[in-house]
């Protein structure tokens, strides 16, 4: 004993034992929730189309993540637990349904039956606060077009583009406008 510098303190110890515990019960009879907490705390770096595809798609990514090595970007290399967990919870039965206009919460994932609906701010390219003022602005009702939404949630060119490009506008028109003709 005297040549031991530092012991690890029981406490520090028991502590993760409950943490550990904690995690594993959760998991085990509460799946859904336990990884709609786990992704709404590490709601950066998704690749929110890929995790949508399933199972097989996201084992290709992981794979070609792997293959690289050294190679690969620290982006990529970041977002190796993230589709390890994503390809455990879709192996379990779960999925991932594509963001919802309406339904989206700003920074949380949302459960629905058996899936997982992503926050906006999951979204490369959507801060926290546009989330949230994207999150706010649908709360005074339907969106007559992409304008009305452009002009209500005080969102970027950009930010309309990318959600554009995920199909979130389906069905709403360009601007208020009514073309007679």
């Amino acid at each position: 004993c005297e040549k031991i510098e530092y012991m690890f303190p029981k406490a520090h110890a028991s502590a993760y034992v409950i943490s550990a515990v904690r995690t594993a019960y959760f998991k085990l009879y509460h799946p859904i929730a336990y990884y709609a907490t786990y992704f709404s705390v590490r709601a950066t770096d998704f690749e929110l189309d890929l995790l949508c595809q399933g199972y097989d798609a996201i084992l290709r990514r992981l794979i070609e993540i792997e293959e690289k090595g050294f190679q690969a970007l620290p982006k990529e290399k970041n977002m190796i637990s993230i589709l390890e967990m994503a390809l455990e919870m879709t192996a379990r039965g779960f999925s991932f349904k594509p963001v919802d206009l309406y339904k989206s919460a700003a920074t949380k994932f949302l459960i629905e039956g058996d899936s997982l609906i992503p926050p906006f701010a999951a979204i490369g390219g959507i801060g926290e606060n546009a989330a949230k003022n994207i999150a706010a602005a649908r709360d005074s009702g339907p969106y007559l077009s992409i304008e009305d939404f452009q002009t209500r949630s005080k969102a970027s060119k950009s930010i309309v583009e990318l959600l554009a490009g995920m199909g979130c506008f389906r069905g709403l028109p360009e601007t208020n406008q009514l073309s007679l003709f």
